[in-house]
C-alpha cells in the first residue's frame, strides 16, 4: 500500500513524534473522517507499507529521525509558495528560512524524492501574477539542483476556505493572462532543471511546457521503490485528480500552519481544536479511542509487482 501522511494535516511538522512511534508500534488508527465512530486498524511493518508519501510545508522537525525510516521508502511533496503571514500564518519567511530547509532535506535524501509544490496559486491586488512571477524565480533559484519536479495549482473554492477566500478577495485572470503566466512559469521551472506538473487542473497547459501531473505519482513512487506497481487510480479523490490510490492517516482539523486557503481546517488562524488532544503515544492522530469506537482491520495489498501476496 501507498501510505499518504497527509493531505489532512502536516504529520512532519506537527505530529512527526506520534508517526515515529507508531512505525516503532507497527500499527496505528484512523478514524473515517465521515464516520467518525468508524476506525480502521493499519499495519506498518515494511512488507506492508510500499512507499510512505509525506505532505508538509516544514519538516525541520522531523529532519534529525529521517534515520527511523531506514527500511521504509518515502518521498515528500514540499509547499513552498510566496505568500507571506497574511496568507500563511505559522509558516516562516521562504527564502531565508525554508528554502534552506529544503536543500538540506534534498541533500539528505536525494533530489529525486523531494518535490516541490508552488500551489495553490492565488491572486489578489498584493499577489498579482507579477508578484507570482518574481517570488517564483528566486525560489527556483534557490532550490536548483536540489529538485526535479515542480507542481502548481490555481486555488479552488471550498466550504471551509469560502470565507476566508472572499476576505482575501481573491480574482482569477483572463484564460489568455493565465496562460501567458503558467507559460513564464513553466520556462522558468525548466532554466532552472526542473519538470513542471499541473496538479488537479482540467485546464490543458502542455503548451506552457506544464505537463498534468498526480501527487501520488506512479512513475515517481516506482523510481523511489526501484521496481514497476500495480497501482489504481484513485477514485475517491476530486474530479480532475490523477493521484494513485492510498491511504492517508491524517486528521482534518489538526493542522496548525494557519493557511487561510486550506480546505483541511475550519479554523484558518491555525488554533485548530483538534490538534489540542495531540497525545504522541496515542496509536491515533489527536484523540483516543473511545467504547463507542467500532475498529476494524483494513486489508491492504502490495502493489509491487514482484510482491502480490495480501496482508
Amino acid at each position: 500500500m501507498i501510505l499518504s501522511a497527509s493531505r489532512r494535516t502536516d504529520i512532519p511538522n506537527y505530529y512527526s513524534d506520534w508517526f515515529l512511534n507508531r512505525l516503532g508500534e507497527g500499527f496505528l488508527y484512523v478514524r473515517n473522517p465521515m464516520n467518525p465512530r468508524q476506525v480502521s486498524e493499519i499495519v506498518l511493518s515494511p512488507e506492508t507499507v510500499d512507499c510512505i508519501v509525506f505532505w508538509t510545508k516544514n519538516p525541520e522537525p522531523m529532519m534529525n529521525r529521517l534515520g527511523e525510516l531506514k527500511n521504509y521508502p518515502f518521498c515528500f511533496q514540499f509547499t513552498l509558495t510566496g505568500y507571506g503571514a497574511d496568507v500563511e500564518r505559522n509558516v516562516p519567511d521562504k527564502l531565508t528560512v525554508m528554502a534552506p530547509i529544503f536543500r538540506r532535506l534534498s541533500e539528505r535524501i536525494g533530489r529525486e524524492r523531494v518535490v516541490w509544490r508552488y500551489d495553490p496559486i492565488l491572486f489578489t491586488e498584493k499577489y498579482s501574477p507579477e508578484y507570482h512571477l518574481e517570488l517564483f524565480g528566486k525560489l527556483a533559484r534557490a532550490l536548483k539542483g536540489c529538485t526535479e519536479r515542480c507542481v502548481i495549482s490555481f486555488v479552488d473554492t471550498y466550504v471551509k476556505n469560502r470565507k476566508a477566500m472572499a476576505a482575501l478577495r481573491i480574482y482569477e485572470p483572463g484564460g489568455q493572462q493565465l496562460s501567458a503566466f503558467a507559460e513564464r512559469l513553466g520556462r522558468t521551472a525548466a532554466e532552472n532543471g526542473m519538470e513542471m506538473f499541473s496538479c488537479c487542473e482540467r485546464m490543458d497547459l502542455e503548451h506552457c511546457g506544464i505537463k498534468h501531473g498526480s501527487c501520488i505519482d506512479q512513475t515517481l513512487i516506482e523510481r523511489v521503490i526501484g521496481c514497476g506497481t500495480q497501482l489504481r487510480r484513485d477514485r475517491n479523490q476530486r474530479p480532475g485528480c490523477g493521484c494513485m490510490e492510498s491511504i492517508d492517516i491524517g486528521r482534518y482539523d489538526t493542522c496548525r500552519n494557519g493557511c487561510v486557503y486550506c480546505y483541511a481546517s475550519h479554523d484558518p488562524a491555525g488554533s485548530t481544536s483538534g490538534g489540542r488532544s495531540y497525545n504522541p503515544l496515542s496509536p491515533i492522530l489527536c484523540g483516543e479511542l473511545t467504547e463507542s469506537d467500532r475498529v476494524t482491520p483494513r486489508q491492504m495489498q502490495s502493489v509491487r509487482k514482484e510482491q502480490l501476496s495480501l496482508f
